[in-house]
């Protein structure tokens, strides 16, 4: 009888190693696959927008181009002046740039 027991023993304790080594495996997975990624192209944003300068064009969430005619850092926020209208002048916040292009220099 102490055998049957020593035995279910052994085999409670293996499926719970089993249980954490499938754990770990699940949290490694999310993680390579979704937070790594995401924290990545964060990084990447944010050293595209610190970058941002007056005169850059810009594409915008909404899918307007415009350039930076004025940046406030405090408030996080840019100044953008859509078509040829000068009248046209936006602030927006910076995240809702998606895509900087530099003037070039000639």
């Amino acid at each position: 009888m102490g055998i049957l027991l020593s035995e279910t023993a052994a085999s409670n304790s293996m499926s719970g190693v089993v249980l954490v080594v499938y754990l770990v495996f699940i949290v490694g997975f999310i993680y390579f696959l979704m937070i790594r990624p995401q924290k990545k192209e964060q990084k990447k944003m944010n050293a595209m927008l610190s970058q941002l300068a007056i005169g850059d064009s810009i594409l915008t969430t909404s899918g307007f181009y415009g350039m930076v005619i004025d940046i406030n850092d405090d408030q996080g926020t840019v100044i953008v002046e859509f078509g040829n209208n000068k009248n046209c002048r936006i602030p927006m916040n910076k995240t809702a740039i998606v895509q900087v292009e530099k003037p070039d220099a000639e």
